[in-house]
């Protein structure tokens, strides 16, 4: 008797994108053996036992007289993972006979396989299922994957439970039925409101100018004066995602696992509010590890990333965001190969103005001195600190305390809309936000007069700011005319948008003691 053979298609998982893998398999005369050739780690290896055994407990005969063969095309691409197993299973069934080789054409098949025969769902599920879509053909997953699948409105995908159920599919005439699309939750994720924080009237509009711009905010201020509550109201002013943006979030989520965690897919086009500890290491934030995964900053693509207490992070992990804060993508490089992660995210960050917590700009009100706030606040590099258009005093309010506490009209709603609005007005204008203006468009849409150009450099040069700051502040100062209907960027555009550089005027002030 010659060789058998058969050829089935599943998908890898390298960063977001998901190649095409051809599992190819050989039954031929010999002494028995089980071989995996094609650079499969750990993990893919260990499928021979978990395919032999499923197969044996699904009551299908496992040809123990031939050498078996199985080849992962292409070799070159890493394959981790238990991913390929339903595929390793089904080409085995088809190369002995067992099922016909026109079932698995048009077909490609994800999951992995308990040794009773069960399939359980796998990570990255759902970039695999869009790769397929692309390609026309039926994608066969487990049935925990099920609730990520449903994402995709345009699909050919079905779930299975087990090998079984895969099996009586290809055979028919019972197929599993197409997974329903599920509607997406656009409910505001979080759900406490703006009018909940007392006060601080400048913090609040710079949310606002913030969630409209999509600006970077940095909150100055001693303990307790709602730093992290600000922060927290960002998220219920951002509109929801569109498909697009919600399909890529929902991406990464998928290669992490939150998704199919979670269980809940109807929130895939809602934004998150990530908040890693002040411990974390630069690859939690950033990304790492092998195979390389998505960190907080991937995590928190087309939302929010809050770092409270920023000088208590390591430096070196702060200035891992320098490059990401300006591309929008972080690249993971290993030795055999790179793997980039998108990382478009908006970056809200809170300390306090000095090591003991309490300094106003009187030496008084403070337990450290001069050179010991200096010292404190020099542990962020000042390139990371041009990469922030707003730095946002949040002082204490004695004055507050001395009211009694009455119930607030919610504003988030309406802000919100002011939110959507304005965005949509830049979208159409530049076709992105005014956070994402290049140097050609600030000269078209930022023009000055000659008076307010003078005005804008002469501050540029008393605070010492970079080229990189300029172009910031004229950004912040268009989306402060767009919020304000105005088509032309004024003086009082500008004024507003330097009020905004309360760090900047904290260390020019401690420097002059």
């Amino acid at each position: 008797m010659g060789l058998s053979l058969a050829q089935v298609y599943t998908r890898a998982l390298q960063g977001i994108d998901a190649p095409q893998v051809t599992v190819e398999v050989c039954l031929a005369p010999g002494l028995p053996a089980f071989n995996m050739v094609g650079l499969p780690q750990t993990g893919v290896r260990e499928a021979r036992d978990r395919v032999r055994s499923a197969l044996l407990a699904s009551n299908f005969d496992f040809p123990r007289a031939k050498k078996i063969t199985v080849n992962l095309a292409p070799a070159d691409l890493p394959k981790h993972g238990a991913r390929y197993d339903l595929a390793i299973a089904v080409g085995i069934l088809v190369a002995s006979g067992q099922l016909a080789e026109r079932a698995v054409v048009g077909r490609e098949f994800y999951g992995e396989l308990t040794l009773n025969g069960d399939l359980r769902g796998v990570t990255g599920i759902l970039p695999a299922m869009m790769a397929c879509r692309e390609e026309g053909r039926e994608a066969v997953i487990p049935a925990d994957n099920q609730g990520e699948a449903s994402v995709l409105r345009k699909q050919q995908c079905v779930a299975a439970i087990s090998l079984i159920d895969v099996a009586e599919h290809l055979r028919g005439p019972h197929s599993l039925p197409f997974i329903e699309p599920c509607d997406a939750d656009i409910s505001p994720s979080h759900p406490g409101d703006i009018a909940d924080v007392v006060g601080q009237e400048q913090a609040k509009r710079a949310l606002l100018l913030a969630a409209t711009g999509g600006h970077h905010l940095l909150f100055v201020g001693p303990p307790g004066t709602g730093k992290t509550m600000l922060a927290q109201r960002l998220l219920g002013l951002l509109p929801p995602l569109d498909e697009r943006d919600g399909l890529e979030v929902a991406a990464i989520r998928s290669i992490t696992g939150q998704a199919m965690r979670t269980g809940n897919a109807q929130s895939w086009r809602q934004r998150t509010l990530r908040s890693p500890h002040h411990s974390c290491s630069a690859a939690a934030l950033v990304g790492g590890g092998s195979p390389p995964q998505p960190g907080e900053i991937s995590l928190a693509h087309k939302s929010l990333l809050f770092l409270d207490e920023l000088p208590e992070f390591s430096r070196h992990v702060l200035d891992s965001l320098r490059e990401p804060l300006e591309s929008g993508i972080v690249t993971i490089s290993r030795a055999a190969h790179q793997v980039t992660f998108p990382a478009r995210f908006q970056l809200v960050c809170a300390l306090n103005p000095s090591p003991c917590g309490h300094f106003d700009g009187n030496l008084s009100s403070a337990r450290a001195s001069p050179d010991q706030i200096i010292n404190y606040l020099g542990k962020l590099s000042g390139p990371l600190l041009d990469r922030i258009d707003m730095q946002v005093e949040v002082p204490r309010q004695p004055d507050v305390l001395k009211q009694q506490l009455e119930p607030a009209a919610p504003v988030s709603d309406n802000w919100r809309q002011r939110v959507i609005a304005a965005r949509k007005l830049q979208t159409e204008r530049q076709d992105c936000l005014n956070c994402e203006l290049s140097p050609a468009q600030l000269s078209e849409h930022c023009r000055l007069s000659d008076e307010d150009h003078e005005f804008l450099v002469k501050a540029i040069e008393k605070f010492g700011l970079s080229h990189r700051a300029y172009h910031r502040l004229l950004r912040l100062a268009r989306t402060i005319a767009d919020i304000e209907d105005s088509a032309t960027i004024g003086r009082s555009h500008l004024a507003e948008a330097l009020s905004y550089r309360a760090l900047d005027r904290l260390l020019h002030h401690l420097r002059e003691l």
